[in-house]
Parts: structure tokens; C-alpha cells; sequence
């Protein structure tokens, strides 16, 4: 039903990819749009009084484009496409092609510019995506196949591995060197320098790199809508939580509650910064930990202890190759 709405402040008006079935004028307020890059979202805009949003699904019933946010408490006026498409029907048929025609330039200008940015972004990313499933493969596997267990971990003999690189999978072996490097730099393997140019490599579990590859792989395939991504600024809340999810029992799931509350007043002493209870808000809203509720004792969440400690060490290096440069 059409009508005014009041949107708090950082609330979500809708989010991109949500379905359309109202556009909207603002009132009073501003509001953000916003379009998902990468882990992190960019602003397209900053709308206030008067202005219109969410017009375009109107024509086309597309998911949202991009998603809206109050960035101080905002009213919108509220407008239901079923109330509109009744009056829509009444205007003349020029009318409507007109209208329909200028949305659908909009739509095909926006998807163009969104194709130029993904390729320009790929083209200058040192490891793209698939380069780090590639060469994490590679350094896995010539472990598991060619490597010497020690008690250190796998020792993976540095010919095969260039051999691999190069000839079979015909990858630059400047990039799997810097790959080695972030690999140590995270605690998944050593490198030794032993003089005249030789080294000793040594993998600490080369299922780890396995796994890690299987995981990555099966995200970068699946559509947008069914991935759920940990964005870097997640990670320190996701590192407290797993810090107090080992000190926690399991269920018979394999959950674990931890008492939010508690964890505040005791992140200064035990991590050596603030943790909010808020700072689960996100992850409560990508299901990868439950939603907050009270106790007696404070608020509190559930998490399933297990599925978010193996997923942590993964995003650590997605994050880690996004961050690597040119030199």
C-alpha cells in the first residue's frame, strides 16, 4: 500500500539483486546508492528531498541494480508497481514505448560500463581469480605427487615444481614465487634460502592447498545470487569469534553460542581491540552466523564453529593475492 516509510540511519532501503515490486520518492532524508565491487560497496549517488528511486524495475520487473541506503533517518514515499501499472495502462500507447525505450537504453548503458569495469579490473589484477586457483593447484599438487614428508611438513623439490609451472600449465613462475611468498607470509609453508640460488620449499599440508582450491573453484562457479562472500572488514569480527567459539561447547549440530555481551567488555583484554556486538549484524544477514537474541546474561549468537574456522584461512589468502601489486 503507497504510504510514507521511515528508514533509520545505515538502514537498507532494498540491496542489488532484490526483487522489484515498488519505487519510491524521498521525503525527507538522503540516501546512498550503492553498487557491490569487489568485497566492499561504492557509491553511484547521494539522493535527497524530491528525488525518485527504483523506477527502472518498473518496466521490466528486474532485480534490483544496486542497492539503496538511509545515510541519515529518512522518509520515502512508497510506490507499489501493482497500484501503478493500473494508471500506466491508461496512457497512450506512444507514451509507453517512449518510456519503455529510454529504460532500456539505461539498462543496456549501465550493464556496458559494469562488462568495461570487470575487464579493466582483470586485465590489471596480478593474480586474478583463476591464476590462484592455478597455482595453488600446481604447488598442491607437485606435493602430494613429487614431495618428501618430513616432520616440518612436505618438502616440494624446486625443479619439478618450475617444470610444472611452465611447461604443463604454462604459468610465469614470477607470479608462483609471489605466490609462495603470500603463502608463507599467512603460515601455510617455509622458504629457505640455501645459497647460489637454491632454496628449500616446504609445505605444511598440502590438503590444505587441495581443499582450498576445491573451495574457491566451486565459488568462483556458482552465479552471483548463491555467493556468499566474506568481505575483508568481516574478517577481524569473524577472528573474534573463532577466538571464543574454541573456548565454547559444541551442540549436537556442531554449534556453538557465544554471549556477545561478554565478548565486548572482554575484546580490549583478550584481542587487543574493541569488538561490538553489531559487528555480527553483517554476518547475520549472509547466514554464516545466527541471528542475535537475548539472555539473561546479555546478547548472543549461534555460529557453526567448524564451517567458519575452515573458511577463514581461505579468505585470508583471497584477500591477501587481491592485495599484491606490480612492482
Amino acid at each position: 500500500m503507497a504510504g510514507p516509510r521511515v528508514l533509520k540511519k545505515n538502514d537498507y532501503l532494498f540491496r542489488e539483486g532484490d526483487l522489484s515490486e515498488a519505487m519510491y520518492v524521498i521525503k525527507a532524508g538522503k540516501l546512498a546508492v550503492l553498487k557491490s565491487k569487489g568485497n566492499s560497496e561504492i557509491t553511484l549517488a547521494e539522493l535527497g528531498p524530491g528525488d525518485m528511486i527504483g523506477e527502472m524495475a518498473f518496466f521490466d520487473a528486474k532485480p534490483r541494480s544496486a542497492s539503496a541506503r538511509a545515510l541519515v533517518d529518512t522518509t520515502i514515499i512508497e510506490l507499489p508497481f501493482k497500484s501503478l501499472n493500473a494508471q500506466f495502462k491508461t496512457f497512450p500507447e506512444w507514451a509507453k514505448a517512449i518510456m519503455r525505450t529510454v529504460n532500456n537504453h539505461l539498462r543496456s548503458a549501465n550493464q556496458k560500463i559494469r562488462t568495461l569495469e570487470k575487464s579493466d579490473e582483470e586485465t590489471n589484477a596480478v593474480f586474478p581469480p583463476h591464476t590462484v586457483t592455478r597455482l595453488c593447484a600446481i604447488l598442491g599438487n607437485v606435493a602430494k605427487v613429487y614431495g618428501e614428508t618430513t616432520e616440518a611438513g612436505t618438502l616440494v623439490p624446486p625443479g619439478t615444481l618450475r617444470r610444472h609451472t611452465i611447461q604443463i600449465f604454462q604459468q610465469p613462475t614470477n607470479k608462483m614465487t609471489t605466490m609462495t611468498e603470500v603463502l608463507q607470509a599467512l603460515g601455510h609453508m617455509k622458504i629457505e634460502d640455501l645459497g647460489e640460488g637454491k632454496q628449500r620449499l616446504t609445505v605444511f599440508k598440502p590438503d590444505f592447498l587441495v581443499n582450498f582450491v576445491d573451495f574457491y573453484n566451486d565459488f568462483l562457479f556458482k552465479s552471483e545470487d548463491k555467493r556468499t562472500a566474506i568481505e575483508e572488514k568481516e574478517m577481524k569480527t569473524i577472528k573474534a569469534l573463532l577466538f571464543y567459539g574454541k573456548k565454547a561447547t559444541p551442540n549436537e549440530k556442531g554449534e556453538v553460542k557465544l554471549n556477545l555481551t561478554q565478548m565486548q567488555n572482554d575484546s580490549m583484554r583478550d584481542l587487543g581491540s574493541l569488538f561490538n556486538v553489531d559487528d555480527v549484524n553483517g554476518l547475520s544477514e549472509k547466514k554464516l552466523v545466527g541471528e542475535k537474541f537475548s539472555t539473561d546474561a546479555g546478547l548472543a549468537v549461534s555460529m557453526n564453529f567448524v564451517d567458519l574456522e575452515t573458511q577463514f584461512p581461505y579468505w585470508e589468502i583471497i584477500h591477501a593475492c587481491r592485495k599484491v601489486t606490480r612492482t
